[in-house]
């Protein structure tokens, strides 16, 4: 080789995550929909089905997070959605604040400070699609971080007025005082919506500065699990459940986010 002969700069890439892995939260996300199918057969869900849902969905988003963004970002969502859950959970529980007085009847298994282990994965697994939601419409909206906040929190929050019926109904945890009501959603205190909302402000904000735009892959199955969640709720408390009053409400309030999500995935497609 002539000693005037340059050669160019080798560039280092971050490893390919492999076809098979990528598949990995699809097959959770696809697992979580057929688990939820069977709640209507089983008159609302029984304990076992609930956790298993909850399971597979919070695996559905961790890994995704993981695959899509690393490792780094997997433990924040971890940390700040699971962990907060479970802080902002036993704290409610001692308190009373932010949701109002409630308790755990037990049914749903293991417990830490009280709280069943199924709780915080529940607010991790929602609140990851909850996350890409916010920063989606923001996006379209040509907004920036305050706007993710509110409407990821919007997002996160308005699926409780589907949850907390159905949990209640079940069995699974019950209101000490549960008046004054949201309106349309019987036996569940307005103060527990008010939380719900104060949280998931505090927790979108902060998964915002921890969970960083995808590095590999793109954002369509978070997407497409919130939106399933948003339809299927509706459908089944107006179909299934008999609870007319709370799709039409939690309908009316998922989808102030929900129906501009469609409009603009309709639009421009699920991918980053």
């Amino acid at each position: 080789m002539s000693p005037t002969t340059h050669t160019r700069p080798v560039t280092r890439r971050r490893p390919a995550v492999r076809p098979s892995w990528q598949a990995v939260p699809w097959v959770l996300g696809a697992g979580v929909v057929g688990v939820q199918i069977a709640f209507p057969l089983t008159g609302g869900g029984t304990p076992a089905l609930t956790v298993l849902a909850v399971a597979l969905f919070a695996a559905a988003s961790v890994s995704h997070a993981l695959l899509t963004r690393g490792p780094a970002a997997a433990v924040g969502l971890v940390v700040v959605a699971g962990g907060g859950g479970l802080l902002v959970e036993a704290v409610g529980l001692a308190t009373g604040v932010p949701f109002g007085e409630y308790r755990y009847t037990g049914s749903l298994g293991a417990e830490v400070l009280g709280v069943p282990v199924v709780v915080p994965l529940a607010w991790t697994m929602m609140a990851y699609p909850s996350l890409v939601v916010g920063r989606r419409l923001a996006a379209a909206l040509g907004r920036g971080r305050g706007a993710v906040t509110v409407l990821g929190a919007w997002a996160l929050a308005t699926w409780d007025v589907f949850l907390d019926p159905q949990m209640v109904e079940a069995g699974h945890w019950y209101w000490l005082e549960p008046w004054p009501t949201l309106p349309g959603v019987p036996g569940i205190p307005v103060s527990n919506f008010a939380g719900w909302l104060l949280v998931a402000l505090l927790m979108i904000a902060a998964l915002d500065r921890v969970v960083p735009a995808p590095h590999e892959g793109d954002d369509r199955l978070p997407l497409t699990l919130w939106c399933w969640t948003f339809l299927s709720s509706t459908m089944a408390a107006a179909v299934f459940f008999g609870r007319p009053s709370v799709a039409l409400v939690g309908g009316v309030l998922m989808g102030l986010v929900g129906v501009p999500l469609l409009v603009v995935l309709r639009r421009h497609g699920a991918r980053t």
